[in-house]
């Protein structure tokens, strides 16, 4: 199993799109700074993600959604996305369990 998420900066809004097969601990990492691109954004919230067979696939959606094409319907995907489903993510999200 692999993942394509997306992370939103509390700090200032920006998103940030990656992917991995293990999406707590890829969270934890960014919310850590261990993460060039987000670790002057913190904290990040998962906003969004995607499951997918391999990392291969995540990778190629991945890509996907950084094109300029896609990228500008960002806000559209996570305004569609059923927040029950961030749900089980919430502890290594940036925002405690009770969020």
């Amino acid at each position: 199993m692999a993942f394509v998420y997306i992370l939103e900066s509390a700090k200032d809004g920006q998103l940030y799109t990656g992917s991995t097969t293990d999406l707590r601990r890829r969270i934890k990492e960014h919310n850590l700074g261990r993460s060039k691109s987000t670790r002057y954004r913190r904290p990040l919230r998962l906003v969004y993600y995607e499951e997918h067979t391999t990392l291969v696939e995540a990778r190629i959606r991945e890509k996907a959604l950084k094109s300029p094409t896609l990228g500008k319907h960002k806000r559209d995907l996570i305004a569609r996305f059923p927040s029950n489903r961030l749900i089980m993510f919430a502890k290594s999200n940036g925002r405690g369990a009770s969020s």
